[in-house]
């Protein structure tokens, strides 16, 4: 495998060897790498590092090196037409081919994944967890049946009979790449996603989203937040928790599309989970519950060393 490197920047990209041929993805380090690598899945999927950027500071002030990264078909990196990349298993070997070309064991390695990240976190330590010093899932479910029950129960009432038919509608139309669809799914994710007004959210969260290939989101999440509908309909490691016995850090918030509940249930069937809970925060609460959530972060590294 092979990399080109930006060092200044700390900019490098990946090779990676995929059914379809070999693509690169884009990373990009700071911080002291002496100290645990903190390897950063963003969630979406398909969207990118951008909406997570306010981990960096945090780790490397407290001598941790980050290593951010675009997924394959993510903004910076590769953005390869073919539908059969988007699964779970190729997802997986990609995330071990970048901890490979990084050389990173299981003495300072950590994986840390948001929200759809978790799923590719989780999926990657059932996989490969003799390669972990510790696994981060945040602001992710384990099941999404779990996700959907909660959806339904706890926001479809939220948003109104009227709201969600309409939604509904666009999305069997698979219409939902407009203004109106934008305007009616718009205050569950002020509410949920991001506890802010949408033209107060920071520049690098609406890039996150902005940037995201809705070739990737909308076949595997489907088309909002409101919910999942696409490949990972049926998703559900519940039942294979027990099996993760690196420690694990499952860190959810009050007001987030995941129920605090379930993610706190996660940390308690893991053999060395510990639950980190955001009782400001939403879906990011490392933007809008950031004290409680970096706080908690850091403690729990601490613990690592």
């Amino acid at each position: 495998m092979s990399a080109t490197d930006d060092h200044a920047a700390g900019v490098r990209m990946i090779d990676v060897t995929t059914p379809s041929g070999d693509f690169r993805v884009w990373t990009r380090a700071a911080g002291d790498p002496s100290g645990l690598t903190v390897l950063v899945l963003h969630g979406g999927p398909g969207a990118t590092h951008e909406y997570l950027l306010d981990l960096e500071q945090p780790l490397v002030d407290a001598g941790h090196q980050v290593v951010f990264y675009d997924q394959l078909g993510s903004f910076h990196s590769d953005q390869p037409d073919d539908p059969s990349l988007w699964e779970i298993p190729r997802f997986v070997d990609e995330v071990e081919q970048v901890r490979a070309a990084l050389d990173l064991g299981p003495d300072r390695f950590v994986l840390y994944g948001q929200s759809w990240g978790g799923i590719l976190g989780l999926e990657y330590a059932l996989a490969h967890q003799d390669r972990l010093r510790g696994l981060v899932i945040s602001n992710m479910m384990s099941s999404i049946p779990a996700y959907n029950e909660y959806a339904e129960r706890v926001f479809f009432p939220e948003m109104g009979e009227e709201t969600i038919a309409r939604i509904k509608e666009l999305e069997a139309a698979g219409d939902t790449v407009n203004d109106e669809y934008d305007a009616l799914v718009r205050p569950h994710y002020e509410r949920h996603t991001l506890r802010l007004p949408k033209d107060q959210w920071p520049p690098h969260a609406v890039a996150g989203l902005e940037h995201i290939n809705h070739d990737i989101y909308i076949p595997l999440q489907g088309p909002s937040e409101l919910g999942a509908s696409g490949k990972l309909v049926e998703w559900d490691r519940s039942g294979d928790l027990g099996q993760v016995e690196v420690p694990t850090l499952v860190i959810g918030a009050q007001h987030d599309t995941m129920d605090p509940g379930h993610m706190e249930w996660m940390a308690q069937q893991l053999p060395q989970g510990t639950y980190l809970h955001c009782p400001d925060g939403s879906h990011l609460a490392l933007i809008d519950d950031h004290d409680v959530y970096v706080r908690g972060l850091l403690a729990w590294l601490d613990g690592l060393r």
